[in-house]
């Protein structure tokens, strides 16, 4: 999974400090990022070409969209096979919840 994320790798992203960040990797999840919804759907047709290079592909039955942001803002991703991905306002990572406000909790 780590070299589909490298060779799928472009200039979007997300700062954080110094370092540009596009994906955060974890056995066979993946969480890919952007500070556009513009630039996160070229990230994630990069991602799914190199899945596909490799034999993989992406379940968008298992798929969502988030925003990061105070205010409500729609993100319509288009997922393999053209289907919109839902959009979800909070998203639990590694024990970890996410909201779309940007709050972030711990889970046990």
């Amino acid at each position: 999974m780590d070299r589909i994320s490298r060779r799928s790798q472009g200039p979007e992203g997300v700062r954080f400090g110094n370092h540009r960040i596009s994906s955060l990797l974890f056995a066979d999840d993946v969480v890919l990022m952007a500070s556009s919804g513009q630039d996160l759907q070229h990230v994630l047709e990069r991602f799914a070409a190199e899945c596909e290079a490799a034999g993989m592909r992406i379940s968008t039955s298992k798929s969502e969209a988030m925003v990061l942001d105070r205010k409500r803002v729609a993100c319509p991703l288009q997922g393999v096979g053209g289907e919109v991905l839902p959009q979800v306002e909070e998203f639990k990572y590694l024990g970890v919840l996410f909201t779309s406000e940007g709050k972030i909790e711990r889970g046990d």
